[in-house]
């Protein structure tokens, strides 16, 4: 098995999923196109049309840490993000890919296809520079993912003219989410106070603070004196 055989048949199939489906049949149809024996096609597929969309997906994101790679986008970091994500939107034929979503919108490949979406998310991360190593690792693909997924369905269903109407959503999405923008953190505001008991005797816990306005906190048992 090698590579090459591979992407044979990849090519191969790709041409039958727009009247097969992406799924076993276009796999065997493709290996019929190449000579391939059929006994090969688990071999370099084993998990069939899953398999075949996950394959598809990946060539598209090497293609796009490659692209970034000799160009990096450029701008604020948000708008290098949107640009990258439509990068990757152009690499991708939208009836494959419609075909590949129809396909891992089953059960059994529900993980996988999380898998592919965070992948995605990982290589726009990495490619723009994200070094972060500590939680923000995780919450940027998460977040990115997010935009990535409600994006992706919106632009299947898009017939604007160049897509246009999918530019904008990125715009707004990322905006929404404020994937890559820098932000300095605040103090949290601290909650109001929940008597649940008793009052302590000598404390008021409803007198204000000075220069302040008295305020009623929320109970949930009446405050009265100890006895």
């Amino acid at each position: 098995m090698t590579n090459t055989d591979r992407d044979a048949l990849l090519d191969a199939a790709l041409v039958h999923v727009p009247f097969e489906g992406m799924n076993e049949r276009a796999l065997a149809a493709g290996a019929r196109d190449i000579g391939m024996d059929a006994a090969l096609i688990r071999v370099h597929f084993p998990q069939g049309g899953a398999g075949l969309a996950a394959a598809y997906h990946r060539r598209a994101d090497r293609a796009l840490r490659e692209a970034l790679a000799a160009t990096p986008p450029e701008g604020r970091f948000r708008d290098r993000v949107a640009q990258a994500l439509w990068q990757r939107l152009e690499l991708s034929d939208p009836e494959l890919v419609r075909a590949g979503a129809a396909t891992l919108a089953l059960p059994q490949s529900a993980a996988l296809a999380a898998r592919l979406v965070w992948e995605t998310s990982d290589v726009i991360w990495t490619a723009l520079g994200d070094r972060s190593q500590d939680v923000n690792w995780y919450s940027k693909r998460a977040t990115l993912t997010a935009v990535i997924s409600a994006t992706v369905l919106f632009w299947l269903g898009d017939e604007s003219e160049g897509r246009a109407d999918t530019r904008a959503f990125i715009e707004r999405r990322i905006d929404r989410r404020d994937v890559g923008r820098d932000r300095q953190g605040a103090p949290a505001q601290p909650a109001r106070r929940i008597q649940t008991g008793r009052c302590r005797p000598g404390l008021d816990p409803c007198a204000p603070r000075p220069g302040t306005a008295r305020q009623d906190p929320i109970r949930t048992t009446p405050c009265s004196p100890t006895r």
